[in-house]
C-alpha cells in the first residue's frame, strides 16, 4: 500500500487534520478477527473524528436485507442499542459497541448514487444516522 498512502501513524494523522487535509482510512489493522468495520471505529475514536462515513451498496441501514426483500424498511435513524439488539448486519456488533461506548456516529449510505458522497459531507439528509 505504501505506493498509494502511507501507513498509519495517529500524530501524522492528525497533523493532516490540523493542516485541514482530508484523511482516508483504508484497509484494517492487520489483526485476526478484528474487521474492517472495528478498524474504522478504532481509527476514527483514536483521531476524534466527528463521523463515520460508512459507504456501502444500500443507501442505509433496513429492517432486513433489501437484496432479498423488497418490503424492507430503511431506517432514517437508528440508535446503536436497537442496531445491536436487531441483529442488523451492516456492520459487526464490535464496531457498533465501540462507537457507543465512544458516542462515534455513523451515517450509512450509498457509495455507488451519484452525487451522494459531495451530499453527506455537506451533511444532507443521505442514508441512515446511527447514534
Amino acid at each position: 500500500m505504501s505506493q498509494v498512502a502511507e501507513p498509519f501513524i495517529r500524530r501524522r494523522a492528525v497533523r493532516h487534520l490540523e493542516k485541514k487535509r482530508v484523511v482516508i482510512f483504508g484497509g484494517g489493522t492487520g489483526n485476526p478477527y478484528c474487521s474492517t468495520d472495528t478498524a474504522a471505529a478504532l481509527r476514527a475514536n483514536e483521531i476524534a473524528a466527528e463521523v463515520i462515513l460508512k459507504a456501502t451498496k444500500v443507501d442505509g441501514i433496513y429492517d432486513s436485507d433489501p437484496m432479498k426483500n423488497p418490503k424492507a424498511k430503511r431506517f432514517s435513524k437508528i440508535s446503536y442499542l436497537d442496531a445491536l439488539q436487531k441483529q442488523l448486519k451492516v456492520m459487526d456488533s464490535t464496531a457498533f459497541s465501540l462507537c457507543m461506548d465512544n458516542g462515534m456516529p455513523i451515517i450509512v449510505f450509498d457509495l455507488f448514487k451519484k452525487h451522494n458522497f459531495r451530499k453527506v459531507i455537506l451533511g444532507g439528509a443521505v442514508g441512515t444516522l446511527v447514534s
